[in-house]
């Protein structure tokens, strides 16, 4: 017999799993169901949704304008942290969920929902992402979960699209189409079918938010960054909002083929997963935040910044986005973004995005010590001191290695 709910908030993209967990929820709770969707950069994966949840049996369906508020709130943190994880998964699926999650405990508690739920499978990280969001905002709302539930039996994408058929419910995939795919303003992600193969190439017909290298321009093309205090601010030196900046990057990098990276991850449930990303815009800012840390940043802060950059990837991979250690990293990272201001030159061309000048205010380069004549400002005979202080415990090691073996 299933718990009883009076009410659910539904996590609806309007894809083929939550477009049928939809009916499946009315029919198993008998309950009101509000689909709330959040529109994150989709596009026009999100024409048409409102009236396809009501006629799904959605009793009510929400689409909220985040995009704003992911941009500055959590792909601006993001990004000033560093975080990738595993060499190069630029987080795109992972940084969307909490604040998803969030405005869906937002929308439960304005409605008197006392139910939230998700579509994400029992094998994958957004089942975590969701529920740990959930517990961390409201531990007082019931979290259902279709595909961890028994009696859930469209576990699969043909058992999915029958039920589709059966009620009436249209969905974009086919059975010659049926990759899980993710989109937002920073990514668009793809898994499933041939790429379940490590071995398969991906195909240049899989590519929807950028080129093909094969494809991209044979000319290159230049892009200028203006930072303030490590947040992106300009584009070719005119101010730009966020969320324009990124639509701009992407159309520009994609152009280019910039940004496409395929990974065999570690997923947190213990299971490796090969996905295909797409992240044009993303790739650039990181590419030109990376220059100006460099450029403006002494060793010892930057050196600790790439060690804290490793947690923070895996605190967002891991769903832990409304944690203590999170919030404590960021004002770490905030403090270490102060000097970043300036603007960072980029050349794109054939899938590449290489630094080409970077400028700040706040530059710790000096041309006069790193140059290759020696002058005034930099004593060479400083360095014997130096080399033979910094050379004494492997001298120490070395010399006992030695009366251990007998020799003098």
């Amino acid at each position: 017999m299933a718990q009883q709910i009076k009410k659910i908030v539904l996590a609806y993209s309007g894809g083929l799993d939550t477009s049928v967990i939809l009916p499946w929820l009315k029919e198993k709770y008998g309950c009101r169901v509000i689909a709330f969707a959040a529109d994150l950069g989709q596009g026009d994966e999100l024409l048409g949704l409102k009236k396809k949840a009501l006629a799904s049996g959605a009793d009510q369906c929400i689409v909220a304008d985040l995009r704003d508020e992911f941009v500055s709130g959590y792909l601006w943190p993001l990004l000033q942290s560093g975080a990738v994880y595993e060499y190069g998964y630029l987080l795109g699926t992972s940084i969307a969920r909490p604040l998803i999650a969030k405005e869906q405990v937002r929308v439960a508690q304005e409605l008197g929902a006392d139910a939230v739920a998700h579509g994400a499978t029992g094998k994958g990280n957004d089942q975590v992402r969701f529920e740990l969001t959930f517990m961390a905002l409201d531990p007082t709302l019931k979290i259902v979960a279709p595909w961890k539930d028994p009696t859930f039996e469209l576990t699969s994408r043909d058992a999915a699209l029958a039920y589709a058929r059966q009620h009436g419910i249209p969905v974009q995939q086919s059975k010659k189409s049926l990759y899980s795919r993710d989109r937002n303003i920073w990514h668009l992600s793809h898994e499933g079918e041939d790429l379940e193969d490590p071995a398969n190439e991906p195909q240049d017909s899989l590519y929807g938010l950028s080129r093909p290298v094969t494809k991209a321009p044979d000319k290159p093309e230049y892009v200028e960054i203006g930072f303030e205090k490590g947040i992106p601010v300009k584009l070719a030196g005119k101010k730009i909002s966020g969320v324009h900046l990124l639509e701009q990057l992407n159309r520009i990098g994609g152009k280019h083929g910039v940004g496409q990276v395929d990974l065999v991850e570690n997923r947190l449930v213990g299971m490796k997963s090969r996905g295909v990303y797409e992240t044009p815009g993303g790739t650039i800012l990181v590419t030109a935040h990376r220059a100006l840390e460099m450029l403006c940043l002494d060793r010892e802060t930057l050196h600790y910044k790439q060690q804290i950059a490793l947690r923070y990837a895996e605190l967002v991979y891991e769903g832990k986005w409304f944690t203590p250690l999170r919030q404590a990293l960021d004002r770490f990272v905030a403090e270490t973004q102060q000097t970043l201001t300036g603007s960072v030159r980029l050349k794109l061309y054939k899938g590449n995005c290489r630094l080409a000048g970077t400028r700040s205010p706040h530059s710790l380069y000096a041309a006069n010590l790193a140059s290759f004549t020696m002058g005034a400002e930099y004593d060479s005979t400083d360095a014997t001191g130096f080399i033979r202080l910094l050379g004494l415990p492997l001298k120490v090691r070395a010399m006992q290695g030695r009366k251990a073996k007998g020799k003098k």
